[in-house]
């Protein structure tokens, strides 16, 4: 896909990885709207892309709050012409410090729910018709590895990301036809606020940095219509297969 010219929605774009791809894509041409909770932090973050020269729009809100999503939507559409591509960063960890499912509120279940899984399907769900009408999309949601493997005390959060896994896999299989990709993507572990609040322990040394993960991110996304339609891709291992690709064809 070329991003030059793109209508882009990203979520929780105020800080780390939404942040730092809103950054990237500006710079690659397209035409991004940041959605985020934090309105002075998502102004901070549209005047330094506007300082060099993107487009870029603020549009302050939680993707958990059904009121806020459908109007979020229309404003989105409203300043980009055309959303072309949406990208589901938002997430919540559910309670924090991190606890067994025992442990767990259902209301604290009830609010991860809402922002990691609920959201991205109302979003999507005001976004996607017009994207087969006019024959082309791209969504893309933020997985993580706790969808793929059984973490005790990431319960809350896990089970939300395997969800909104198998959100993206049935939205393919019923949009595909027209037009409308859908990817799940893993993008490692990084050197976040939200990594550091589920571990507090970790040293950042061994952490990817959100800003090189943005870079990568917005290559698959250049390469999404060769993509399975609704596949899971852990972003270090696609990395690493396209290199050997490129390698073996004599590029670098």
């Amino acid at each position: 896909m070329e991003l030059e010219g793109r209508g882009v929605l990203i979520t929780g774009a105020s800080r780390g990885l939404g942040e730092g791809l809103a950054h990237e894509l500006a710079a690659r041409g397209a035409r991004v709207a940041l959605v985020a909770r934090e309105p002075e932090r998502l102004e901070t973050v549209v005047r330094a892309i506007r300082a060099r020269g993107g487009e870029a729009h603020a549009l302050p809100g939680d993707v958990g709050d059904k009121e806020t999503v459908y109007p979020l939507a229309g404003t989105a559409q409203a300043v980009l012409g055309a959303v072309d591509v949406v990208v589901h960063n938002a997430s919540t960890l559910g309670p924090s410090p991190l606890r067994l499912l025992l442990d767990t509120d259902g209301e604290d279940l009830e609010r991860a729910l809402a922002v990691n899984l609920v959201g991205p399907f109302r979003l999507t769900k005001a976004l996607a018709g017009s994207m087969a009408i006019r024959g082309q999309g791209l969504v893309v949601h933020l997985s993580s590895d706790a969808a793929a493997s059984a973490y005790p005390t990431w319960g809350a959060y896990g089970v939300t990301k395997a969800a909104l896994d198998h959100l993206g896999r049935i939205w393919a299989e019923e949009l595909g036809a027209f037009g409308v990709r859908f990817l799940s993507v893993d993008p490692g572990d990084m050197d976040t606020a939200l990594h550091r609040e589920a571990a507090p322990g970790d040293d950042p040394a061994g952490l990817l940095d959100p800003r090189e993960v943005a870079g990568r991110l917005a290559g698959l996304l250049e390469s999404a219509d060769s993509l399975p339609n609704g596949a899971r891709i852990v972003l270090g291992d696609w990395r690493a297969a396209r290199r050997r690709v490129e390698t073996a064809g004599g590029t670098r």
